[in-house]
């Protein structure tokens, strides 16, 4: 377990995931092991969204590649590549055509390994700042690599009542809750706001988009998103990719209001 410490805020990275973000005695981030995800946060790379309908393939300049929700990064495993009392740096490395466990198999998915025509190198780092926590991705690899890039952080909930303001309107769990494993889009986005007991703000940079979902009352995960997967056919989700150019960065900033 990795802690970051800086003034009163504390946050433990397990492996590369967050899992605890707590700031003057709150937590914000949903507990493993409470109702509604196994996990914490997660990455969706190099694809979003589900392709069982598409017999779990995807289309790329290089053939078809076998993938499962989300991506076969999740699948993979972190190393720890630097570490302070303030930030971290956590890295996966693939090379193309070598097969991932897939964990869905074969409960809920027919393929047991999972592959991608391409090398990659992803890195993933924390740094906790005055302002909040910042969250970069880098991802570099194959020039021209087809990719989408999603976070997908869960949120701890304390009241019965929480609201997510973007773009001037304001967003109820009830609506969340109403699109089910869709996901609710929020198209054209880089920051919402979560206003709980206490209020957290999403900052993003070169995702573009976020989508919000849960399917209980004591979490919400909202995502910044490269592309709503569902705006297209499961076997056209290849129309939503972006092209790697030597290497491309991400940015998500949580900024509590304190």
């Amino acid at each position: 377990m990795v802690t970051l410490t800086k003034h009163s805020a504390v946050v433990q990275i397990d492996a590369g995931e967050l899992v605890s973000y707590v700031v003057n005695g709150h937590e914000f981030i949903h507990q493993k092991g409470s109702p509604g995800w196994s996990s914490a946060d997660t990455e969706m790379f190099p694809i979003i969204g589900p392709v069982n309908e598409a017999d779990f393939r995807v289309k790329t300049p290089k053939g078809e590649a076998v993938q499962d929700q989300h991506g076969h990064l999740r699948q993979m495993d972190y190393q720890l590549e630097h570490q302070t009392d303030t930030s971290a740096v956590f890295v996966k490395e693939y090379k193309s055509g070598t097969e991932v466990s897939n964990s869905k198999f074969p409960e809920k998915s027919t393929e047991e390994a999972l592959t991608w025509p391409y090398d990659f190198r992803f890195e993933k780092s924390f740094l906790l700042t005055n302002d909040g926590l910042e969250v970069h991705f880098k991802i570099s690899g194959e020039d021209a690599m087809p990719f989408m890039l999603g976070y997908h952080p869960a949120f701890k909930l304390h009241s019965k009542s929480p609201v997510i303001l973007a773009k001037g309107k304001e967003i109820s769990l009830d609506e969340v809750l109403a699109v089910g494993s869709r996901a609710l889009q929020v198209a054209d986005c880089n920051s919402i706001t979560l206003k709980d007991d206490r209020e957290i703000t999403i900052e993003t940079e070169g995702f573009g988009h976020f989508m919000c979902w849960t399917e209980v009352r004591n979490m919400v995960c909202i995502e910044p998103i490269s592309f709503y997967p569902y705006a297209v056919e499961q076997v056209n989700l290849h129309q939503g990719f972006q092209k790697l150019k030597d290497s491309a960065q991400f940015k998500v900033v949580l900024k509590p209001k304190v």
